[in-house]
Order: structure tokens, then sequence, then C-alpha cells
């Protein structure tokens, strides 16, 4: 792109000063300078800010897609991930030589599949003792329909059933504190 002189006033006037005085080349769109001074490191230095901002938000909707996930406290596909991380830098190695150049980097990755199992097997074992909210109120409410069944006088099935809630609010509540 030349470089094009302009007015003294006009609004988009490159923004460098040299010693004698403002230039008076005219900035490149999106930018402060003209390409005398610097517009194409402005503009290289912008396309790689907005292409990090794609990359972020493109793994930041992924994290959000998955944040609500059924499965979401399980490890299982992230084990699964590092696995075929694994196999693949295998493959890539064709003799002895190249396995023990990659040695480090298989190293780490044995390191934190063993690290991730070893932390899944964990939080495994601590929600076979833990019921979630849902599943907790799913019995309390089959447990307020037993009693319906046997006590039919309304305002003492409503006493049972606010209490049973709120003793399940309260749990909720030592939870968070």
């Amino acid at each position: 792109m030349p470089v094009i002189k302009c007015e003294p006033d006009d609004p988009n006037r490159c923004q460098t000063v040299t010693s004698q005085g403002q230039c008076l080349n005219l900035a490149v769109p999106n930018c402060k300078n003209c390409e005398a001074h610097g517009a194409n490191k402005q503009l290289q230095s912008q396309e790689a800010a907005s292409l990090r901002n794609y990359r972020k938000s493109k793994w930041l909707s992924k994290i959000h897609e998955h944040a609500d996930s059924s499965g979401l406290k399980s490890l299982r596909e992230e084990i699964g991930i590092l696995r075929v991380i694994m196999e693949e830098r295998l493959d890539q190695c064709t003799d002895a030589s190249e396995l023990i150049m990659q040695s480090q980097q298989i190293a780490d990755l044995v390191m934190k599949i063993e690290h991730i199992v070893t932390s899944c097997n964990k939080l495994d074992d601590k929600l076979k003792r833990v019921v979630d909210r849902s599943q907790l109120l799913q019995f309390a409410s089959e447990t307020i329909d037993i009693i319906a069944s046997i006590i039919t006088d309304e305002i003492i099935l409503n006493t049972i059933s606010d209490r049973i809630l709120s003793a399940i609010g309260k749990l909720g509540e030592s939870d968070a504190s």
C-alpha cells in the first residue's frame, strides 16, 4: 500500500511525531500510523490479538459446553484424551533414537495419565458415598408419597413435607459454608 499524503487537519493523519513535527501521511485504516511508521506491525499485532481471542473463545465455548455435563464428575474422557496423545506420540517414533528423543515427553504423559487415573479412582470412591441434590429431592418426593398414602390429613402432610424440604435446604447451606 503506497504512503498517501494528507492535509494537516485530517483526523486520519499518522500519529507519529518526528523531529519536523507530526507526520503528514494518512494513517492506514484501523491503525494510528502510516506504513512508513509501523502500521504493518500494528496490523500484525491486531491480527495476532484477534487470533488469540478467537482461539480463547473457541476453547471457552467448549469449556462452557462441558461445564453442565452430567458426566462432569468423571475424569474418564480426560484419561482417554491423554492416552490418545500418548499413542500418537509413540506412533511418531519410527526408530529407537526417535523414541529416546521423545522419552521426556512420553514420561511426562505417563505421569499425567497416572495422576489423573489416581484422581479418577479417588473421585469414584467419593461419589459412591455422596448423593447429589437431584437424587436427594427424588428420594424426598418418594418418601412424601409413601407418607401421603398413609396419612390423609392435608395439614399434617404439608407440615411433614415442609420439614423434609427444609432439612434438605439446610444440608445445602452447610455445604456452602
